[in-house]
């Protein structure tokens, strides 16, 4: 299959069109969404320690290609509420739920890392609910601890907020802590403030932290999902690896995997137009034309 950037008009006038709390009877998720109600749904989910705020700018550009777009912050994440409960089985009920609530129907699923295992185990247990399903830099086995997650919760833990009185003094502990600006700019998307000088994290840290190590676990179901599939690999990334080709090949038949040179796991975020002209050729015969 060959990937084309579509040409198309410019996506600097698509805005959201809601940016709200859903009520359902499981978890309520806030979400924000992009693009026409009538055009082919997508919903995107966030990796661990991510935000729907991360995806906005991606969001905004596929919706002016003929999607409805919708970011939801996942448990534990975000603006969404915080459960002691975190863990593959009941984020896929929250991704149903969510569908059900909005009468979503046949959407493209697009999962990085977390959210790529959850959209992974959605797809193989409800393959008649979704259309095509982009994984990115994630696979189907259980991985061993990865002590970077813990170290980020760790600092983000420690800093006293109660003392702080700028973000920048937030950058600064964070970056004392973990040594990478590109870290410290993903978790800073995590705070948020809630007086003149008073910040809070918006992701639940404890909730997160007791469960980490099941963050880890594995997709093991002799389950087949038949359907289109795009797997997109960060090429300095070890999240997909040779070895695994074989498991991705059985549960997904259909699924392509390609690698964006010089990337690491968060692979969207450093090679923008790449990323961008993968997932819209993948996606392009999906768009909703609009007569006009």
């Amino acid at each position: 299959m060959g990937f084309v950037v579509l040409n198309k008009s410019s996506f600097e006038d698509v805005i959201p069109i809601e940016s709200f709390i859903i009520e359902s009877s499981e978890m309520k998720l806030f979400y924000r969404t992009f693009g026409a109600d009538h055009h082919q749904p997508i919903i995107i989910l966030h990796g661990l320690l991510g935000i729907s705020d991360n995806w906005v700018t991606f969001a905004r550009r596929i919706a002016s290609y003929g999607f409805k777009v919708y970011l939801p912050d996942q448990r534990n994440h975000g603006q969404s509420p915080h459960s002691d409960t975190f863990n593959y089985l009941v984020m896929v009920d929250d991704l149903k739920e969510f569908m059900n609530s909005h009468n979503i129907e046949q959407p493209i699923i697009i999962g990085h890392s977390m959210g790529g295992k959850v959209a992974m185990r959605f797809a193989l247990e409800n393959q008649e609910l979704l259309k095509k399903l982009v994984i990115v830099d994630i696979s189907l086995r259980t991985y061993p601890p990865r002590f970077q997650h813990k170290a980020m919760i760790e600092a983000m833990r420690s800093i006293d907020l109660p003392t702080i009185t700028s973000r920048k003094e937030i950058e600064d502990k964070l970056t004392e802590k973990l040594k990478s600006k590109k870290l410290v700019w993903f978790l800073m998307k995590n705070i948020h403030r809630i007086g003149k000088n008073q910040f809070q994290w918006r992701a639940y840290l404890d909730g997160i932290l007791n469960n980490l190590d099941i963050m880890f676990d594995g997709v093991d179901t002799p389950l087949r999902f038949v359907k289109p599939t795009l797997f997109i690999k960060g090429g300095n990334s070890d999240y997909i690896q040779y070895k695994d080709y074989d498991q991705i090949r059985y549960n997904f038949p259909m699924a392509e995997i390609i690698a964006i040179a010089d990337t690491s796991h968060w692979v969207q975020a450093e090679a923008p137009e790449r990323f961008f002209q993968l997932v819209s050729g993948f996606v392009d015969e999906d768009a909703t034309p609009d007569h006009t």
